[in-house]
């Protein structure tokens, strides 16, 4: 009855100990598929930079086959460093889509990290040479750290990393955590990085490009993450041109991901080589880049299986949400 509602509360601790990596591959494989076969609906996104220098975005759909109905509400607070915190913020809500009550309140930050994750391993699964054997990373922060992971995880053949860091020292903590799982270079020249590595990542603010188009040799695949907003680039001018490009979103990349700086590239929805609704020819020259936005049905597939867990484990908070 609606007086006796409830409104189940995850907080950090509580997802970061439902989460685990293969569950979330399989939920955005799910949200890949959804979105190929038009059985999810992805709403118009909100990314508006705030007068504080933050940025605010909400990401939001459904998937009436599944009640999935939801939206994330995520941005990025550069202050929150000073204040000793993350500057990354991100609260998911599900909500029943026949009545609109809500169902749950999330801490979405683990939630981003490994669904973004995720989608680049499904990226190198789909796209990367099976043989690639090294890997440049750009960025060492969080986001840099699980998309390495991932990659170490579904590439076997990977045996080495070059890793580059914005101000040109090495990371000890990145170190720390990586070279146990390959042979770990930290390196100044990214040119040189770039082009001897088959796999390249970036996952950085998406200041300005990060490395030049000659640099690129044939047969290589690109991850790019930082791209998420209006004004954003990680890689040079022409590259797209030259790659076969493929996104999460065709009409959000051209509007915040890296297609924005070449939105007439012809480019192919990864969700269609997952639905195996098309194929992804690749000679062994070809350059292959997947430019990640990241899509709130990714979020939605995560949250409910974070959901059924939670209610099947009893852990969350539930408050009384009469209507």
């Amino acid at each position: 009855m609606p007086s006796d509602s409830s409104l189940l509360l995850l907080d950090k601790t509580q997802v970061e100990a439902l989460l685990e990596p293969a569950g979330v591959l399989e939920a955005v494989r799910q949200a890949f598929i959804l979105h190929s076969k038009k059985a999810g609906r992805l709403f118009p996104v909100v990314r508006e930079a705030l007068p504080s220098g933050a940025v605010f975005g909400i990401k939001s759909g459904d998937a009436e086959n599944l009640s999935l109905l939801g939206l994330k509400a995520a941005g990025f607070w550069p202050d929150n460093r000073d204040r000793g915190g993350e500057p990354h913020q991100a609260t998911i809500l599900l909500f029943d889509p026949e009545t609109g009550r809500p169902n749950c309140v999330i801490d979405g930050n683990a939630v981003t990290t490994l669904r973004t994750g995720a989608a680049g391993a499904l990226g190198l699964l789909h796209l990367a040479r099976a043989d690639s054997s090294d890997v440049c990373v750009f960025g060492t922060g969080v986001q840099a750290r699980v998309q390495l992971a991932y990659a170490l995880q579904v590439l076997p053949a990977l045996r080495t990393t070059r890793y580059v860091t914005g101000d040109g020292r090495p990371d000890t903590g990145f170190e720390s955590d990586f070279s146990h799982r390959c042979r770990l270079m930290h390196v100044f020249d990214r040119n040189t990085a770039v082009a001897a590595s088959d796999v390249i990542i970036t996952a950085t603010p998406g200041n300005g490009s990060l490395f030049d188009l000659e640099a690129v040799r044939p047969g290589t695949h690109l991850n790019c993450i930082g791209t998420d907003t209006e004004g954003k680039r990680e890689l040079p001018h022409g590259l797209l041109a030259k790659a076969r490009l493929y996104v999460d979103d065709s009409s959000q990349a051209r509007r915040i991901g890296e297609t924005q700086w070449a939105p007439g590239t012809p480019c192919t929805e990864l969700g269609d080589i997952v639905a195996a609704a098309t194929t992804a020819p690749r000679q062994a020259s070809d350059v292959t880049v997947f430019d990640m936005t990241g899509i709130a049905l990714q979020d939605l597939t995560v949250t409910r299986m974070l959901l059924d867990r939670a209610c099947a484990a009893g852990i969350g908070t539930r408050i009384s949400w009469p209507w």
